[in-house]
């Protein structure tokens, strides 16, 4: 019979992802990418409250999660943009499930969130 590990912070797979997502920002930055690329420009006029550095700080962080990946265009002036990559479309379904959960313990109406209506691809 295989042994059964504890379930801590240290090998917890729900925590895992909460480390992953659960940052300020992140799940609003992960919504907006259900809806396309976006440029840095694109995500501030967004979300409001968020500051240029938190956003790069953010980006930055689900870049090396391997959740977005950024795309430089050599153009002039350069402008970069970024998107999910599979990995980051693997949360949808998750988000999705969060959504769902809190739309009916809130006892509202829809609301207009990117996660339900982006497409499944």
């Amino acid at each position: 019979m295989a042994k059964i590990s504890p379930c801590n912070d240290t090998n917890c797979p729900i925590q895992f992802i909460l480390d992953l997502i659960g940052s300020k920002w992140a799940i609003p930055i992960l919504q907006e990418l259900f809806n396309g690329s976006r440029r840095t420009h694109q995500f501030l006029d967004c979300l409001p409250g968020i500051s240029s550095k938190t956003l790069m700080i953010r980006l930055r962080e689900l870049e090396a999660y391997g959740l977005v990946e950024r795309k430089i265009y050599a153009e002039i002036p350069p402008h970069v943009e970024y998107s999910l990559t599979p990995k980051g479309r693997e949360i949808q379904p998750v988000l999705v499930a969060l959504y769902t959960l809190g739309q009916q313990w809130m006892r509202q109406e829809k609301c207009i969130c990117p996660v339900p209506q982006a497409s499944a691809s």
